[in-house]
């Protein structure tokens, strides 16, 4: 077997029907597509979602909630991470910028430092917000927690 010799199965292909070609063809007039209506017209496309002039089942179905416009996405940094990237590189000044190039946050994230685990070494954190529990954690180990 190659490429010259293959065929489709027997019976899978099939003549397409010759639609609007006369009378004598028996599809002839209105072509199969019935009388009158948008579905008989030239330019015919079903829009998704439409069922016959009943109402939609998207609009159907009650819509809930919704979305603030106004809110602000912070990248959460917990304290057991500052501690970990304090004992890595040895750095006690931590601002968006050491976050950007540690991989920690994107450029225009807003950070927020979160109290999960401990600081016991003295950091300057720098970060657009503190949780209450993480600015008394980094005073309690000598540092200071400054609002951009």
């Amino acid at each position: 077997m190659n490429l010259s010799n293959l065929k489709p199965a027997e019976g899978s292909v099939r003549n397409n029907k010759r639609l609007g070609r006369g009378e004598g063809s028996t599809r002839g007039g209105t072509s199969t597509r019935g009388h009158k209506g948008a579905k008989s017209r030239s330019g015919y496309s079903k829009k998704s979602g439409f069922e016959g002039g009943q109402m939609p089942l998207q609009r159907r179905i009650p819509k809930f909630g919704f979305k603030n416009i106004n809110r602000v996405e912070y990248k959460a940094i917990n304290l057991d991470v500052l501690q970990a990237l304090n004992e890595k590189a040895q750095t006690s000044v931590m601002d968006s910028e050491y976050f950007v190039t540690n991989g920690l946050a994107s450029k225009n994230a807003k950070i927020k430092v979160l109290g999960r685990g401990e600081v016991t070494t003295a950091l300057e954190v720098h970060a657009h917000a503190f949780s209450q529990s993480a600015i008394e954690a980094i005073e309690k180990a000598g540092g200071k927690a400054v609002k951009l």
